[in-house]
C-alpha cells in the first residue's frame, strides 16, 4: 500500500485521552474505525462502548456516517501537510427498552 494512501488518525476520548495515532488506508470506512476503537478502548474507563453504534465519530464538527470512507471525510483537512488528524469520539449507548412491572423506564446516560 503506497504511503500516500495512508492517513494517520488519533481518537480523542471524552476525558481527553487518546487512542492512537494509528495509520489507516484512505479506503477504510468509519464503521471499520469504530470497530477498531471498541477493540482498543481502555478497560479502566467508566463508560465503555459495547457495539459500533454506541460510538459517534466527529471530524471538522460533523458526525461521520458509518459507510463514509476516510478519503471522503478528508476534504476539510486534505490541504494540510501530512500529520496526525484527531477525530473526537462520543459514546452514546443504544437506547434499549427496559420494563419494570410493565411500566417503561427511560434510561439515563451521562455525557
Amino acid at each position: 500500500m503506497p504511503d500516500e494512501d495512508l492517513i494517520e488518525l488519533k481518537f480523542r476520548l471524552y476525558d481527553g485521552t487518546d487512542i492512537g495515532p494509528i495509520r489507516y488506508s484512505a479506503s477504510s470506512t468509519v464503521a471499520m474505525l469504530k470497530e477498531r476503537i471498541i477493540s482498543e478502548w481502555p478497560r479502566d474507563k467508566k463508560i465503555i462502548p459495547k457495539v459500533a453504534n454506541d460510538v459517534k465519530l466527529i471530524s471538522a464538527g460533523k458526525v461521520l456516517e458509518n459507510n463514509t470512507t476516510i478519503a471522503q471525510c478528508r476534504s476539510p483537512f486534505g490541504e494540510l501537510p501530512s500529520g496526525v488528524v484527531t477525530m473526537h469520539v462520543v459514546v452514546q449507548p443504544s437506547l434499549t427498552k427496559t420494563k419494570t412491572d410493565g411500566v417503561g423506564v427511560r434510561p439515563c446516560y451521562l455525557s
